[in-house]
């Protein structure tokens, strides 16, 4: 069942990524032959109009074969060579632009269908052993009512008042059983939080659906969240702060399997990331992806002609390549991963 979902997944990713590039090509007045999802033997497909719409043995891919994309046929009349730079370049890169797309729906959805948790006043819910909060006595099912004399009417409040004091004593007045208490504690700086204050505690919360303009805007601010944290983290891999760490499909069918064993809004946020990442991973300039296109298409805008089919086919090739050559080499880390317990 788990493969099915993951299987899902990756044809849903896809699929999105070749209907951004079929529809702009349709839009452009580019021929169409065929829309695949998958790679490898033809295991089927239909025919409407001049395209033919086919399903593929590998779902790990796919592509929307464009007229006047092969050497051959440049000089097609409703091929993609004979269009305006402009309009190439919006058939590009529409395809990472609808994985985009994909991850606002999927991320929407969880805020205005599935429901996000939420805080229920200032309740606490956990406390963390060996937390600042336990040594200063709070327990599970308090009420905290004010900091430092300040009245609380948000558990966001609490949250922005604590990260901004590590190392300095906070006062806390808090309702137990019916009685009030005053506890003192020390925030500690938490370096998983970039050195901000940490006490330990969990808010009481419920599950609430947002409303349709509030669930739109969480969802494009998810999305840029997750491309800010994207060009940070190729930073810090550039400049060998961090660690280069790539999954291959079985190691990602396993991170599916996991996030669907969650629930649905684990799964949906899964999915929204994954797109995200597509397209990100998309808009790099490396040969066979489409930043590659996208560059190659901007130099020849600059230069006035385009660069030899040839020789930008040939990089293309090499590209690909490659990047087969890394999934293989990422799958059999996964499977090894997988039949060694404890290797990671």
């Amino acid at each position: 069942m788990n493969v099915f979902i993951a299987v899902a997944v990756f044809g849903l990713l896809i699929l999105a990524h070749e209907l951004g590039h079929f529809v702009a090509a349709k839009l452009s007045g580019i021929a169409v032959p065929e829309f695949a999802v998958g790679f490898g033997p033809r295991l089927g497909g239909v025919k409407v109009r001049e395209t033919t719409y086919n399903l593929r043995l590998f779902p790990v891919g796919g592509f929307v074969r464009m007229a006047g994309t092969h050497p051959d046929e440049l000089d097609a009349p409703d091929g993609f060579a004979r269009r305006p730079v402009i309009y190439r370049l919006g058939v590009v890169l529409a395809g990472p632009l609808m994985n985009f797309v994909l991850a606002v729906l999927a991320f929407f959805v969880i805020f205005a269908v599935v429901g996000v948790f939420v805080p229920v006043g200032t309740a606490v819910s956990e406390v963390v052993p060996g937390s600042p909060a336990e040594a200063a006595g709070l327990r599970a099912g308090d009420t905290v009512l004010a900091v430092d004399g300040r009245p609380l009417a948000a558990w966001a409040e609490l949250v922005g008042y604590v990260q901004e004091r590590p190392g300095k004593e906070v006062k806390l007045r808090v309702q137990r059983d019916g009685a009030v208490h005053d506890l003192v504690l020390i925030p500690v700086a938490s370096p998983d939080r970039g050195g901000k204050g940490f006490i330990g505690v969990a808010p009481l919360t419920r599950l609430q659906r947002l409303g349709l303009l509030e669930s739109v805007r969480m969802a494009f601010t998810q999305l840029v969240g997750l491309i800010m944290f994207w060009g940070r983290s190729i930073s810090l891999i550039l400049f060998r702060q961090h660690p280069l760490e790539v999954a291959g499909p079985v190691g990602i069918t396993q991170l599916i399997s996991e996030a669907s064993k969650l629930g649905l809004a684990n799964l949906l946020y899964f999915t929204g990331v994954l797109s995200a990442n597509v397209g990100l991973l998309n808009l790099l300039p490396i040969p066979a992806l489409d930043g590659s296109r996208l560059a190659f298409l901007a130099w020849e805008g600059v230069r006035g002609k385009p660069v030899d089919p040839n020789k930008e086919n040939f990089i293309h090739f090499i590209g690909l390549m490659v990047l087969f050559l890394l999934i293989i080499m990422v799958t059999y880390r996964d499977l090894l991963r997988l039949v060694t317990p404890g290797q990671g």
